[in-house]
């Protein structure tokens, strides 16, 4: 499984729940003292990240749904 991050760089994903705790975890994370400009663009890497993973993780779960129907 692959997702491609804000930069344009493709990620590997080997591990769907641990990658969208990690993220979980990551988009609200700031700096002490806060460092404002860093930290927002911080938080929106990992809020797209975080986003894309669970798109991924919703579209394996509706195949798997559409899997056992048949």
């Amino acid at each position: 499984m692959k997702i491609t991050d804000l930069n344009g760089q493709e990620i590997n994903v080997t591990d769907l729940i641990a990658a969208i705790r990690q993220a979980e975890t990551f988009k609200d994370y700031h700096h002490e003292p806060p460092k404002p400009d860093m930290d927002k663009s911080q938080q929106a890497y990992w809020t797209d990240i975080y986003n894309k993973l669970m798109n991924l993780k919703t579209q394996l779960n509706q195949k798997h749904h559409e899997q056992s129907i048949r």
